[in-house]
Order: C-alpha cells, then structure tokens, then sequence
C-alpha cells in the first residue's frame, strides 16, 4: 500500500511523501514519527513549503471547491462508498499502521478502522440535515404577493484539524460530512502519528475524489498560524485541547467553528445501581485507549450506602487490566502518545497525593510511555476541587473517586469543572435520573453505560470549555453549511388576489 507514496530510506524507515495542490511531493525537508511503544523512529514526513500552502489554498479556492460543488451529489456518494470499500480492501495495512504509530492494541485498532468504514457508509443519513426550507410570504402585510426559500449550501473549504486519539476516525468523520456537503477539504493531521492520514488520502485519490479539492497538510501546528485567518477558509472543524482551540479561534477570526475540545467525564452512581456493571463499565471508561480519549470517565461520584462495597468493586476491574506492547494480546491497555503524556500524569497524581488524595490502586509509572491504570480516593471535596485532576483533562488512564450524600452534591461537584462534553448516570431511580438529566451542564447524559462517542449515530459536543457546535451523523453538516435566503417577488403580477 506504500507503493508510490513512500520510500525505504534504507534502515527500515518510510519517507513520505505528501499531498499537496493535487500530486503526491517529496519536498526533502520532513519531520520524525516514533513509535509510542518503543520510541523507535519509524517514519519521516515530508513537510511542505508555506508557499506551497498559499498556492494550495489558492487553486482550492479558484477550482477546487467548485470541482466539489459541480459533482451531483449521487456521485459524491459513489465516491464515498468506493472509498469505504477501499479501506476495507486495506485493512491489514491501515491496522498495522494505527498499532505502531499510534500505540493501539490490534481489538482497539481493528475497531477504529471498522467505525471509520461505518461512519462513510452512513453518509446518506447526513443528508436529512442537508434539505431547506419554503416560506410563503402570506403571514405579513409587508411580504405579500412573494414568497421565499431558505436554502443550504456550502462554505466552500473547510480545514479539518485532527487529534493524535483516534487518527483515522476523525479524519474520515470530518472529511465525510464536509464533502457530503459540498465543501472541499483541507487535512492538518496530527504530527504524532499522521501515517494512517496518508494511507487515508492515497485511498481517497484511488476512489476518485477530485485532486484539487482536497489536501494533506503535514505541517507542525504552529506553521497554521499564517492561514488560519484567511477568509478563504470558511469553516474550521477541530478536535483537541481546549487550550489549542482557544488559540486557533483568536487567531482565525469570525469563521464557522465545530470544535470538541476538552473532556474527561464524571460518572455518578446511585445507591440502587447495579454495582457490578457499573464497576465494569466505569473501568472500561477509565482504561480505554489508556484514558486517552476526550470521552474517558475522570470523575466518579458514588452514593455513601453503596460507596466501600462500588470502590472495592472497581478495584477488583482494574487489576483486570495489564499493560504492556499493545502487539501483544496478552495486554489490554497500551502506551500514552509520547513520555511528556505520562510525565504530566504522574506529576498531576503527586499533586493530588499531596492534597490528601490516597491512590486505591495503581499510580506507578511502567516505561517511558507506560503507566497503570490509577483511582484516587478523596474523602475530601473541598481539597479534590483544588486538584490538577478536576480542574485540568489529564489525558491518562486515572480517575478520581468521592462518596456523596446526595445527588444535589453530585450536581453541584460536577458542575463546578470548566468541562461539559458528558456525563454517566448509574442507577435505576428515574426521579433521580431525570433530575441529573435535567441539571448536568454537560453536552450527552449516558444512563447506565460508560460514555462513547462511536461513529457519532448520537450526536456528541460540549457546553462551556467542552467545545462548540455538534459532531454526530446528521448534525455535524449543519456546522459546514450556510444558510441562503432567496425572496422572490411577484408584485403586480397577478399571481396572488389577496382580499385586503
């Protein structure tokens, strides 16, 4: 599958090339991947040129955009379930990749690569958001005898900014409901592990995507700096830190934004729950991915009846998981992204110990890129609130656990994190539920079952530093699309005889 588009540099390590303006360019100045399993430097990525860029937005903006808009929409379905199928032709190449570049077990990888194909197959649905609106000018004195439609229509180029987490998924689900909608794309991978991007984009060209209305932009994320303000750009679709989104929007100006920024979700445990499945779900929303996803449980908030026997409950999940080299089947949870990822955990579990935080289990670092899986017993609220864990997403395999007296606490514990992406519920009091339900400041309510996000059949987004706008099948095109008005007037015309 590299054929074309890589080269052995002679030691095992691909050189890629990227794609830019509509052709696959080594430029001779690249950056380095390694591996998160074992540091090894497995890829070098060639880096393009800024007025390489410029060039390349300017030949989108010109034809590109316009290649995608004047391709029926039948065809741009075709095109989408070639690609789908042409991922699946691929899968051993891509899983491979998604396993050494971004440290997923093969279960974890084999699972991304098949939702990604999901989400591509799904597109149709996109499509009920897709359709606009007649509006007769009947109901006004000042609008009679004309008639209006509201219409959808593209913003021309959307720039897709992906994280490290979930490499071909995001890329797939934002290049999707974009181009559905007639928008041509430009593609700022994640320089962590970009090589199941381009593996994505050869994929693209083969399925007959035009050329010119899409680009791989393999550049460091600060070189973004000098297009993000272009007016060019008309929307702006980013997954991320909430710090890195805030800076993308200060300096990009007043464009359309979908933006799912930071997490780390609290969980909250009733006192009729069943406390087996929650434990098990709770350790999977802990562990999954190594806790490196914006949907990982991070909070956990147990009624005081059932707290000794739920906190003993988890415990006993936990010790379930071994970690180690995802290529092997016997571990479960794999590596962080990089050594600066387990630094920052192990000094937010310092912090939280030196607070009054007492570690239930885990808490040791295992590697360079390796650490257990981690729960942190406060009995103290007032404390917990002060800690990195609260107040920061500390994207790692940990949680913090508290007893409480009431649901109210609960409310009020959670709401106090400047997150809102979402939150689980645990118990079978619907009264209970429903009041959770109703007062948690958060984007999705999941009752019974651990947060995830999947292919976005459920749409999903957060409220205050969660993010902006809604990813979700069907939701998401109404991010990438502007509304057109168009008034027509028939004064005079004798088409209507109004009795005024």
């Amino acid at each position: 599958m590299f054929k074309d588009i890589a080269r052995d540099r002679g030691d095992g390590v691909l050189v890629f090339k990227t794609f830019i303006n509509g052709e696959w360019i080594d430029t001779g100045n690249y950056f380095e991947v390694h591996s998160p399993i074992d540091g090894t430097l497995i890829a070098l990525v060639s880096i393009p040129p800024m007025d390489l860029v410029e060039k390349t937005l300017e030949n989108m903006y010109r034809t590109g955009r316009w290649s995608v808009r004047d391709t029926p929409g039948d065809k741009r379905l075709e095109q989408l379930e070639k690609l789908a199928n042409l991922l699946s032709d691929h899968r051993d190449d891509i899983v491979e990749a998604l396993v050494i570049d971004s440290g997923k077990t093969y279960s974890q990888a084999r699972g991304e690569l098949n939702a990604s194909i999901e989400r591509i197959k799904k597109a149709k649905m996109d499509l009920r958001r897709l359709m606009g609106e007649y509006i007769p000018g009947d109901w006004s004195l000042l609008t009679l005898e004309s008639e209006g439609i509201v219409r959808k229509e593209p913003y021309g180029i959307v720039l897709a900014i992906t994280p490290f987490n979930y490499p071909l998924f995001d890329t797939v689900n934002k290049f999707t409901y974009s181009y559905v909608a007639g928008n041509a794309v430009l593609m700022k991978p994640s320089s962590l592990d970009p090589i199941p991007v381009i593996l994505f984009t050869k994929l693209l060209q083969e399925a007959g995507f035009p050329k010119y209305s899409y680009s791989l932009l393999t550049v460091r994320g600060r070189d973004l700096s000098s297009i993000l303000p272009d007016r060019r750009i008309g929307a702006i679709t980013f997954t991320g830190s909430t710090e890195t989104g805030l800076e993308i929007i200060r300096k990009a100006g007043i464009k359309k934004y979908v933006m799912e920024l930071g997490g780390g979700d609290p969980a909250v445990v009733l006192e009729d729950a069943d406390l087996e499945r929650a434990a098990g779900n709770i350790a999977v929303g802990i562990t999954a991915y190594a806790g490196q996803r914006c949907d990982a449980i991070k909070l956990i908030l147990v009624m005081e009846p059932v707290y000794e026997e739920f906190k003993k409950l988890l415990v006993k999940e936990l010790e379930g998981y071994k970690v180690g080299d995802p290529r092997c089947p016997a571990y479960t949870v794999g590596p962080l992204i990089n050594k600066e990822a387990v630094d920052n955990m192990m000094k937010a579990v310092e912090e939280a110990v030196g607070k009054g935080g007492a570690i239930l289990y885990g808490g040791k670092r295992l590697g360079d890129t390796y650490v257990g899986p981690t729960l942190i017993e406060f009995k103290d609220k007032e404390k917990l609130l002060e800690t990195k864990l609260f107040k920061d997403e500390v994207f790692a395999p940990v949680a913090v656990i508290a007893p409480i007296k009431t649901i109210d606490e609960a409310i009020e514990i959670i709401n106090k994190r400047r997150y809102g992406l979402d939150a689980a519920v645990f118990g079978k009091d619907v009264n209970k539920i429903r009041k959770l339900i109703r007062y948690l400041e958060v984007g999705a309510i999941y009752i019974n079952e651990y947060p995830r996000h999947g292919i976005g059949y459920y749409p999903f987004g957060g409220r205050k530093d969660s993010g902006m706008g809604r990813e979700g099948i069907g939701y998401s095109i109404e991010e990438v699309t502007a509304w057109k008005t168009i008034v027509y007037n028939y004064r005079g015309k004798g088409v209507w005889r109004y009795l005024v």
